[in-house]
């Protein structure tokens, strides 16, 4: 940690060069022992390296070894261990370690958002576009308590990093993108500014039209999407920042597992932040953020396909509003962040008067996190958070109410062996998880669930091991949950319901990156996941079957050359009909192997131009984490959209 104290202690003289690997220089915070330098690498996603205990950090500037993704979801499904309820094209939900939704908490610009659609047809991912942010920060399980209720299957963190000018300045980046079935992206992001502050603009846009599988079926799946941001910030003093951003976006998305599409995916944003460093000897840090997010999402079966029966159209969207204050101190071998932060959601829909609360939630949390050196090669790190949330149906005719104070804790032991590159760690975690409205209000939990439903409650033990020599970096990470009234819902009756089940889940998540000659690299990664209801004495619903990746890459002066494998195993352990609020088990998948190649080429230190082919043998394929295909489109009962067949895409990208 004496490190983190350094940086931040740095002048803003060093910072503008400094910023250029800055997820480097985070992923080296806590790995400085044994030369952690791979995160200062374009990386690829194949084998996106732990920098800490559980912990990955993506650049996704450039995270993406093939097309682009359109969502957060999609960026996540290409990491170790995630993979997403797939709806169509786009807009999936994202699943980590076998554990979707609310146990997921996801976070942008350090504030939360949440959709409209009791299907989450408009899951928080489906508003966030990962290239108009800097990094991805991911802490797996219940490890972290600094944002937010813990989370039981991790937090994610979409950040954009603060600008800083030692001098006037204006500098950006241009990237241009053209694939096959109509796929365009256009991304801009400029920033400019001097010593006492700067201005950055963020915009893009991403079209698709709809996409033949491998069989040369077409599948319904375009979309049409736009984000853009400005973000101003001051220095008041070379210790002190103020932050300002105002953001949105809008978009459409037709999907080929439900009986509507999404017209409007309309966004406002803003976030206000206030960070004062180095304020005494100990008292390091001090943040203050406050935030507001609001969706307005349409769905209808009419905008963006014919209908079969009667016009059918909803208006629903949400408010996410909150604010955060934390504090650092710090002395010798020491180090507590604490502080207080609160959450207020309105769940809403539009009627013929006007927008209506239908349900709202109300948050507030108090927490500490403790790291203690014990030695040159060992620490611990220590969490505890308190928060109290209330919930109120909102709803016609309905006054019920729901309160709970739900603790959370974890302890977590780190160690590197001495004169050897190697790090182990070994953490438990306990949290509790409040249903959220999806469960509570949505309808498709049944009737008395805002009473029925038990909060659920998570113990997990998470240990790992990582070595990060010159040219090799192996990393083996393994895991097991126990949770004790785990949210179940039975789609096996005309009407679904929602149940509290006893469940464990398990698995493993491992990788390396062998730089085994001046030009050549080899990566690999695998994940797996077992997952029991020990309720009801049968498989776990929704779990991601084994999968691994390998990549070859070559890099030789302006050219870089990567030839990808996914294989992905069939997956046995099904509950048929049985799974969470997004989706449901159809039953038994096949296995799939999966090519893809890209290259990319630096014509000056400026301009690189990229290329690549994924699905390069045409396979056709679908994940197993799937909604049926809607029968208009021609699909039969439980059949699981397909993927894309062969797709190739060309890129430009332009730095000044």
């Amino acid at each position: 940690m004496k490190g983190i104290k350094s940086m931040a202690s740095e002048s803003r003289k060093d910072w503008s060069v400094k910023k250029k690997k800055l997820a480097g220089m985070i992923a080296m915070c806590y790995a400085a022992h044994i030369n952690f330098t791979y995160a200062q690498e374009t990386m690829t996603v194949i084998a996106t390296p732990q920098t800490e205990t559980g912990k990955v950090i993506v650049n996704t500037k450039n995270a993406d070894a093939s097309l682009p993704a359109s969502d957060g979801a999609g960026l996540l499904s290409t990491l170790p261990g995630f993979s997403q309820i797939r709806t169509g094209a786009s807009n999936g939900d994202p699943v980590l370690r076998g554990m979707p939704g609310s146990r997921l908490n996801i976070l942008a610009d350090g504030g939360g958002m949440h959709g409209g659609c009791g299907s989450r047809m408009d899951s928080p991912t489906s508003y966030i576009s990962p290239k108009n942010f800097d990094l991805v920060e991911i802490i797996k399980g219940p490890q972290t308590v600094l944002w937010g209720p813990m989370a039981s299957a991790g937090t994610i963190l979409f950040e954009r990093t603060s600008e800083y000018f030692t001098q006037p300045g204006i500098k950006g980046s241009v990237s241009l993108l053209r694939g096959n079935n109509g796929r365009a992206d256009q991304e801009m992001s400029v920033a400019g500014g001097n010593h006492n502050g700067w201005l950055r603009i963020d915009a893009n846009r991403s079209v698709a039209g709809d996409y033949k599988s491998g069989d040369g079926t077409t599948i319904p799946g375009k979309w049409n999407k736009w984000n853009s941001g400005i973000i101003m910030g001051w220095t008041p003093t070379e210790k002190d920042l103020v932050e300002l951003s105002v953001s949105g976006g809008d978009g459409e998305a037709r999907y080929a597992g439900r009986g509507m599409d999404g017209s409007k995916f309309l966004r406002k944003s803003a976030m206000l932040k206030v960070e004062m460093n180095d304020l005494s000897d100990h008292f390091t840090k001090l943040i203050w953020r406050g935030y507001y997010n609001s969706t307005d999402h349409v769905m209808d079966n009419f905008s963006l396909r014919t209908p079969s029966a009667m016009k059918m159209s909803s208006e629903v969207g949400g408010i996410v509003s909150g604010t955060r204050l934390s504090m650092e101190w710090q002395k010798d071998d020491t180090q507590i962040v604490a502080g207080v932060d609160g959450q207020q959601t309105q769940h809403r829909k539009k009627q013929t008067y006007g927008w209506a609360t239908d349900a709202e939630y109300r948050q507030f949390g108090i927490f500490t996190e403790w790291q203690q050196s014990l030695n040159d090669q060992s620490k611990t790190v220590t969490g505890l958070r308190i928060d109290s949330i209330h919930a109120t149906d909102l709803r016609q005719g309905k006054s019920e109410r729901r309160q709970a104070t739900l603790p959370g804790a974890f302890l977590r032991f780190e160690h590197i062996l001495p004169d050897m590159p190697v790090k182990v760690w070994s953490g438990v975690g306990y949290t509790e998880r409040f249903p959220d409205y999806w469960e509570l209000f949505s309808g498709k939990a049944g009737k008395n669930s805002v009473k029925k439903l038990k909060n659920e409650k998570t113990l997990q033990w998470d240990s790992g091991i990582q070595y990060q020599s010159d040219d090799l970096h192996l990393w083996l990470s393994g895991w097991v949950n126990k949770v004790d009234d785990y949210i179940l819902f039975d789609y096996s009756s005309a009407s679904s319901r929602a149940e509290n089940v006893n469940a464990w889940t398990t698995g493993a998540e491992m990788g390396s990156a062998w730089l085994f000659s001046a030009d050549w690299k080899l990566e690999t990664s695998l994940a797996w996941v077992r997952g029991e209801n020990l309720s009801q004495h049968n498989a776990l619903p929704q779990i991601s079957p084994l999968e691994t990746k390998v990549a070859l890459t070559y890099s030789h002066d302006k050219w870089t050359s990567s030839t990808s494998w996914r294989g992905v195993a069939h997956q046995n352990r099904v509950a048929k009909d049985k799974g969470n609020v997004i989706g449901r088990d159809l039953g038994r998948s096949a296995g799939f192997g999966v090519m893809s190649w890209n290259v990319n080429y630096s014509a000056t230190d400026k301009l690189s131009i990229g290329a690549g082919i994924d699905n390069i043998f045409n396979k056709n394929y679908a994940q197993h984490l799937n909604v049926a295909g809607y029968k208009e489109f021609g699909f039969s009962s439980g059949q699981r959209i397909p993927e894309p067949g062969r797709t190739g895409w060309l890129s430009l990208d332009y730095t000044f």
